[in-house]
């Protein structure tokens, strides 16, 4: 496909000058330079896990199971 897009002049040449250092046409190089640029947005930034950390004690008590929220409630409201 055929488009017309507008460069600063400066990164135009410096452009051309890599694609003819690389031995590649321009569109090739900016056809590269363009995935990249989409593959690195398009991929979520890495997180380090969570972690909980109790206010005090040694961790969770027995039975308490974080990913059961209904058993977290009981567990809450019996303790009122």
């Amino acid at each position: 496909m055929r488009t017309t897009v507008r460069l600063d002049e400066r990164l135009l040449r410096e452009a051309k000058q890599f694609a003819a250092r690389e031995g590649r046409t321009l569109t090739a190089v900016i056809e590269d330079a363009l995935r990249q640029f989409l593959s690195r947005r398009a991929a979520p930034p890495a997180r380090r896990p969570f972690r909980i950390r109790p206010f005090r004690g040694t961790g969770l008590a027995p039975g308490v199971d974080l990913d059961d929220s209904a058993a977290l409630l009981d567990l809450l409201e019996k303790r009122r």
